[in-house]
């Protein structure tokens, strides 16, 4: 017999089993009791419109970059973000909440359950980001269990199916699958595999797409995953944000000995306003469409802030192991299900936020490989749970540290009491050697377990030609250049091949064909005037294709126009599509190849990408 126990009886039930606590004294409840109870509790709930007895839907909004100090309900004075705070306010907050340093690495932990090494992420570009595809998403269990699927923004574990995440249970995608973007402001985008230009400023963007889908699908369950890329850099936002910021004295500085570039943080406070903002939007939506008390929503950012600000006196940032660079805002809101303003203080992950919305959603799984995360619902509804005090870890360019309830073991083998020493710069392990002991032997038990035999172990190809996707890219992010040609950037996201000069330089892929076909295949790229009739070779195999550059595109690069602070990353231009022909793949491994034949110009062009798409 299988029963299905509501929402407010799961709720007091577990409050009931916080009592069961005392059974060794007063022996009064059972869990045969309990259990009938839970039946007696399901049927008096009163009856519901079908809108209201629905699955409930799922909300996860991930900011990019944004630290645990970036927000007025932490105790940030220099900005104030009202809508973030009240999911706080109307809901639980996790004060100790850890994610990993850089963004891949805690999506996919975010979307599995399990530490990201043993998901074969192992870098944040050139294909280390990527979820292997034998791995089961957050998205692939609730698309199974009736639900629509959306990811709007910044996707980061992959761009080729099925890498891609309309391979990984989304229905629906618009955004960028990079690890950064290169303009904010109406940008090159892709929606489920074509490529598409943006519409405004790109935070803004992201959240008018999330409140259609949350309009079509009010009356069915839904899970949308509203990935923003901001405050990452560029450090780009609309003038009315940074107006607010660009002269403000900001009264809460960072205090450590790195230097903090005050405009650099005016730029990310500004944008997180904006963020601020759309959430805003997205919770006046769900409350104009009466589905605020069957909605999950859950918010948290992807690892601390991308500078040295103000972040609660904790040492490290973005890309440190250390509290500061790890330690991510945690609210989960669910009205009528969860007590308002509730704070828990026991330490929780990013790998716990599969099981716990599992959990919240009563969406049973059936897991291929096991979790690393637990099921926070206990917290969340109980006072006095019975919790089994566990260790997190944080992993990142060859260091690790270990956080328990009371201490961090940091990449160094250096203890602190992080409960009272935040900022990590009181080294208590000679005082406390037997602690320091044992969290060293968990972190080599869990670099063992965790690392070796997960990362790196071959250099994965780049899929090309899967058959159920019409479309795959091959970014100039996956390629790799040969003589004179270089890329646009040091950093490989949203860069783009220049500098093209002789027949010698070219650009290959290391490609695997899943499925043989033949495909059309287009050219992104720039050309001037006085360099067009370049005659362009793509090969694979005994297979090529040949086009000649017969129309120039010229566009200047642009996004420094926009930006607050200067940027590290690769600016951009509007690069046009070329048809370069139909060219038949055979299934296998090998180099794609791109070659000029002939140059007439100094150059031949600069590119983008290319598109793949298969024809029958």
């Amino acid at each position: 017999m299988t029963v299905r126990v509501g929402n407010r009886a799961l709720k007091t039930i577990f409050q009931l089993a916080a009592l069961n606590n005392l059974r060794s004294k007063f022996q009064i409840i059972t869990k045969q009791s309990l259990f009938f109870l839970a039946i007696l509790l399901s049927a008096c709930e009163p009856e519901k419109n079908p809108a209201e007895t629905k699955k409930p839907n799922i909300i996860i909004i991930l900011a990019d970059d944004q630290g645990w100090g970036d927000l007025s309900i932490t105790g940030n004075t220099n900005l104030y973000t009202p809508n973030i705070d009240n999911i706080a306010k109307n809901g639980v907050t996790f004060q100790n909440f850890y994610v990993q340093p850089v963004c891949s690495p805690t999506r996919a932990e975010l979307l599995t359950g399990r530490y990201f090494p043993r998901t074969g992420v192992y870098a944040t570009s050139e294909g280390g980001e990527r979820i292997n595809s034998d791995e089961t998403t957050l998205a692939d269990i609730v698309q199974k269990a009736g639900y629509h699927t959306a990811v709007y923004g910044k996707w980061h574990n992959g761009m080729q199916p099925p890498y891609h995440p309309n391979a990984r249970g989304f229905d629906d995608f618009y955004g960028f699958a990079s690890g950064h973007w290169g303009d904010y402001f109406s940008p090159m985008l892709e929606h489920n595999g074509e490529i598409v230009m943006g519409s405004g400023f790109l935070a803004d963007d992201l959240t008018n797409k999330s409140l259609k889908f949350i309009t079509r699908f009010r009356n069915e369950p839904f899970f949308l995953y509203l990935a923003f890329n901001t405050p990452h850099s560029p450090m780009q936002v609309p003038s009315p944000y940074w107006d607010r910021f660009s002269n403000k004295d900001l009264s809460q500085r960072y205090d450590g000995e790195e230097k903090e570039e005050i405009n650099f943080t005016r730029a990310a406070l500004s944008m997180v306003e904006n963020i601020d903002y759309n959430v805003g939007r997205v919770s006046e939506k769900l409350r104009e469409l009466g589905l605020e008390e069957n909605t999950i929503l859950i918010y948290l950012s992807d690892n601390g802030p991308n500078g040295w600000r103000w972040n609660g006196g904790m040492r490290g940032k973005k890309g440190s192991t250390d509290e500061g660079g790890v330690r991510s805002p945690f609210f989960v809101q669910y009205k009528g299900s969860i007590t308002k303003g509730k704070n828990v203080t026991k330490i929780a992950s990013s790998v716990d936020i599969l099981p716990t919305v599992l959990r919240l959603a009563q969406v049973q799984a059936e897991l291929k490989k096991p979790i690393d995360g637990k099921d926070l619902t206990p917290l969340i509804f109980q006072s006095e749970p019975e919790w089994e005090n566990r260790l997190v870890y944080n992993h990142w360019a060859g260091k690790t540290s270990v956080r328990s309830e009371k201490y961090r073991l940091d990449s160094q083998g250096r203890l602190y009491d992080i409960t009272i020493d935040p900022g990590q710069k009181t080294d208590i392990g000679a005082q406390f050697p037997a602690i320091r002991k044992k969290m060293i032997r968990a972190s080599e038990h869990w670099m063992a377990d965790v690392i070796q035999g997960n990362s790196k172990n071959e250099k994965r190809p780049f899929p090309l030609g899967h058959r159920d996707y019409i479309n795959t890219q091959l970014p100039a992010r996956d390629g790799i250049p040969h003589g004179n040609i270089t890329r646009s950037n040091q950093f490989p996201n949203c860069t783009y091949f220049t500098q093209w000069r002789t027949t010698a330089d070219f650009m290959s892929w290391d490609v695997e064909v899943l499925h043989p076909g033949n495909f059309e295949v287009e050219l992104y790229y720039t050309c001037k005037e006085q360099d067009v009739d370049a005659t362009i070779q793509l090969a694979f195999g005994d297979s090529k294709v040949e086009s000649q550059i017969t129309k120039a595109n010229d566009p200047p690069i642009r996004g420094m126009e926009h930006d607050r602070y200067p940027r590290v990353e690769s600016y951009v231009k509007d690069f046009a599509p070329m048809k370069l022909g139909t060219i038949s793949l055979k299934e296998g491994r090998g180099m794609l190849t791109l070659k000029a034949m002939n140059i007439p110009g100094a150059e031949a062009a600069e590119v983008r990408l290319l598109l793949f798409k298969r024809i029958e």
